[in-house]
């Protein structure tokens, strides 16, 4: 996706791991060339970045982008459309397609889709055959192809031995296994949260035992194999503080927690719209609190969308037959920048990129995207407005989906250019292609 073309980001105010400095970014032949106070654009085209910040771009370690199978859901090209609107110049695909990706040719498949998207495209790939949890899927090919992360996603690895002899397999192979964790004997035919609500409009409720329980025990196998365990969409109290201790216990585990977990309640389930069933399901007020919390203190390194597109006519399934999911990708930012800098006060502007940008890009072996801002580095960026306030509508944005639960909520920040490998794939908020 390299372009050939020079490029200046003139006039913003340049944020990464290093902090903040007033700059301008020339880009060509695909990476960033020089970082100044001020540059002279020459023939080069500019990008104007007035009273934006120029950040490396987001990466999203959680993305459900549906091809191969469900093209009528998403497709590797329209996901990849929405993440370079959202501010993404890589996301991690999930495995939980059809078929699932559990071996090299479909590995190899996802990838040459991924060529023509507008964002840089990797993979994660099935931790077991079929994501069933029965058999170890073939990962030293996969990993032969690139991919660092595996992952049942979906549905949790349910088997202890099983799950054991995949982590010191993929300790072997220098990857990391991703966890969905949620038993199935406690989750299995659950709709919702366990609680006040689900007993109120009479759905099942899935307790949050459900997601702690594989958590406790993830935890302790990382600590009897050494090996490397991220944990997934993570979304109860409980589940924070034994993340917090393990950490504080040195072990070698990270966790992600997505926008509708810091942002919304059962509660939302109220008029059993299907737009809000999601799994892990949407817990209380109380846990809510504490996945903010440990997002802001570091617990949870990373923001992850799990975008997750569905077509409207399943979305408008009853409620218990609905299946579980929301997009994220267009919007994360900005509720992050308004949740959790604005609302709740837990972070800055600049903690806030760090989740969305350089901590997962760190997590996914990413080389080429979480910055720095210096030259010679890859031109993967991203120009935010974050004075730009706006109301989410039910439109879908770049997706082929609906199912958007934020509708109505006016949030802050917005993406002005998403430049990929040097390319604005996103020029003064609208896709290039």
């Amino acid at each position: 996706m390299n372009s050939d073309r020079r490029w200046l980001i003139r006039g913003g105010e340049v944020l990464d791991a290093g902090g903040r400095r007033r700059a301008d970014v020339a880009i060509e032949d695909g990476r960033i060339t020089h970082v100044a106070p001020s540059i002279e654009p020459g023939d080069a085209a500019v990008l104007d970045a007035g009273g934006a910040l120029v950040t490396p771009g987001l990466v999203d370690l959680h993305t459900h982008l549906r091809q191969p199978g469900k093209e009528e859901a998403e497709t590797i090209e329209s996901g990849g459309r929405a993440a370079a609107l959202g501010g993404y110049t890589a996301v991690l695909a999930m495995p939980n397609t059809t078929p699932p990706i559990d071996t090299a040719a479909v590995v190899r498949e996802v990838l040459e889709l991924g060529r023509a998207a507008p964002c840089d495209v990797h993979t994660t790939a099935a931790i077991t055959v079929g994501r069933r949890g029965e058999q170890l899927a073939p990962m030293a090919e996969m990993a032969d192809l690139g991919v660092r992360i595996f992952t049942d996603d979906g549905t949790g690895v349910q088997d202890d031995r099983l799950m054991r002899r995949a982590l010191e397999y993929a300790a072997g192979l220098g990857a990391t296994l991703a966890q969905h964790c949620e038993v199935t004997s406690l989750s299995e035919g659950t709709c919702m949260h366990e609680g006040e609500w689900s007993s109120r409009l009479g759905l099942q409720g899935q307790p949050s035992e459900a997601e702690e329980l594989m958590v406790m025990r993830d935890i302790a196998l990382a600590r009897m194999t050494g090996a490397k365990v991220h944990f997934q969409h993570m979304s109860t109290a409980g589940s924070v503080a034994m993340i917090a201790a393990a950490k504080a216990a040195g072990l070698f585990v990270t966790a992600e927690a997505a926008p509708h977990h810091f942002t919304l309640t059962d509660a939302c389930c109220a008029g059993y719209d299907a737009t809000f069933k999601v799994h892990p399901p949407l817990r209380t007020a109380d846990d809510v609190d504490a996945i903010a919390r440990g997002i802001a203190d570091g617990t949870l390194d990373a923001i992850a969308t799990d975008h997750a597109p569905h077509p409207p006519e399943e979305k408008e399934r009853p409620f218990d037959h609905a299946p579980p999911g929301m997009l994220g990708l267009e919007y994360a930012l900005a509720l992050a920048l308004t949740e959790l800098v604005d609302e709740r006060e837990l972070m800055s502007e600049d903690e806030v990129l760090a989740r969305l940008s350089w901590q997962p890009a760190a997590i996914a072996g990413l080389e080429h995207h979480g910055g720095p801002v210096v030259a010679g580095s890859a031109a993967n960026l991203c120009v935010i407005d974050p004075t730009e306030r706006w109301t989410i509508d039910g439109s879908g944005g770049a997706s082929l989906s609906r199912n958007v639960p934020y509708v109505g909520r006016t949030v802050r920040g917005r993406v002005r250019h998403t430049i990929c490998f040097g390319e604005p794939v996103v020029t003064d908020g609208k896709a290039m292609r």
